[in-house]
């Protein structure tokens, strides 16, 4: 069974994209638009890692982020936050920090050191 990478951010371009990257190297993806509609998901879905945009619609994502990190089941979830505002330092233990737009090659890079 593939590993599952959950893409929260509202771009749907986005999405799309970052579906493909992740599909064409073996691993299956699931997204979320909103924090409201990612952290439903999250709980559902159990991913094995996160892609998580910074400007979200209706939360801010490092607030989103704090709250994920409350949860006993899902606080130990990798997170990537991509972005396109400078806020590495918004999400101080996510796993990496990759400003948009960004080289696909390098993020798989990331994903595969995190999860295989």
């Amino acid at each position: 069974m593939p590993k599952k990478i959950m893409i929260i951010d509202d771009d749907p371009t986005v999405v799309r994209y970052l579906q493909a990257v992740f599909s064409d190297n073996g691993y299956a993806t699931c997204s979320a638009t909103s924090t409201s509609e990612a952290l439903e998901l999250v709980r559902q879905e159990k991913p094995d890692l996160i892609t998580l945009d910074l400007q979200l619609p209706d939360e801010w994502g490092p607030r989103f982020y704090r709250k994920l990190r409350k949860e006993k089941e899902l606080k130990e979830i990798p997170i990537i936050v991509i972005s396109g505002i400078d806020g590495d330092h918004a999400v101080k233990d996510a796993i990496a920090f990759i400003a948009k737009p960004f080289d696909p090659e390098k993020l798989i890079g990331i994903v595969k050191n995190t999860i295989g």
